[in-house]
């Protein structure tokens, strides 16, 4: 059974992941990453005092790594397979490479097919974890125009590293095969997500029956391993951040990115892909 179908018929939520602010600092010309992003422990109700810089300038790495996009490569969990999770049955590869322009006229031509002929390779998995990712990327080549967009952590933190009280041996672990899944990965630019907070920082929703301190710290620290590995294969997507601006209609069933929500993902890759 798919994790992220388990954890819906748990008890009755009151919430996810606990909020990590962040603060942000501008990178060397060529580093190859969006923008580096210190997580940092967001506030809970015993820890409002802590507090967070400011973001100190966003550098948006757009493709130079190819000259136009051919091929659009979807790996990872249900924050890009969440097409069971709306009516409409879209999620954020489909609109990246051909935008719906009756149920989102905003982003008219604003997709890669409005640049050139593009398709979508879509491998990623509701319910993936960072054991399934080498699943996803069999008889893969290499291919010229070819990119990829990647999320990946949230079922793992959902199946025990929130819970982590191994010195980080499990986060460890989880950078670990991540690393490796993206060494033989034979697609570049990578372009990954973070892992976003359905509750917007607010503790009281937490359902993970796991102390607020303690999933916070490896909620973020998953977070650092994802910006870590993507200044090394292409750029950090800041799904966390742009989630936090928005409001609980982005998400169904507590986790799951609804039909706004799909959009708002596509929306937070965009200037990755060239198409701001």
């Amino acid at each position: 059974m798919k994790l992220d179908r388990t954890i819906r018929a748990a008890a009755k939520p009151r919430g996810f992941f606990l909020s990590c602010q962040f603060a942000e600092r501008s990178v060397r010309e060529g580093d190859g990453v969006m923008g580096r992003r210190q997580f940092v422990l967001g506030a809970s109700a015993g820890l409002q005092g802590v507090m967070c810089a400011a973001a100190a300038g966003q550098r948006v790495t757009q493709l130079s790594q190819v000259s136009r996009v051919k091929v659009l490569y979807t790996f990872g969990d249900s924050i890009l397979d969440c097409a069971p999770y709306n009516t409409q049955g879209v999620h954020p590869g489909q609109l990246l490479v051909r935008n719906n322009d009756v149920l989102f006229p905003e982003f008219h031509g604003r997709d890669l097919q409005s640049l050139g002929p593009a398709r979508l390779e879509h491998r990623a998995v509701d319910g993936a974890t960072v054991r399934s990712l080498p699943g996803q990327a069999r008889k893969l080549s290499h291919q010229e125009g070819a990119v990829a967009i990647l999320t990946i952590g949230g079922n793992d933190l959902l199946a025990g590293l929130a819970a982590d009280k191994g010195k980080g041996k499990g986060i460890e672990a989880f950078a670990s095969l991540l690393e490796q899944f993206l060494v033989e990965l034979p697609v570049r630019p990578v372009f990954l997500g973070n892992v976003y907070d359905p509750t917007f920082g607010d503790d009281a929703r937490n359902f993970l029956g796991v102390p607020a301190g303690l999933a916070r710290v490896n909620h973020r620290r998953v977070n650092e391993v994802i910006a870590r590995l993507a200044r090394r294969t292409g750029g950090l997507v800041d799904l966390h951040g742009h989630f936090l601006q928005g409001d609980p209609s982005w998400f169904t069933r507590t986790i799951e990115p609804s039909l706004r929500g799909a959009s708002e993902v596509r929306r937070a890759f965009m200037p990755a892909l060239g198409l701001a």
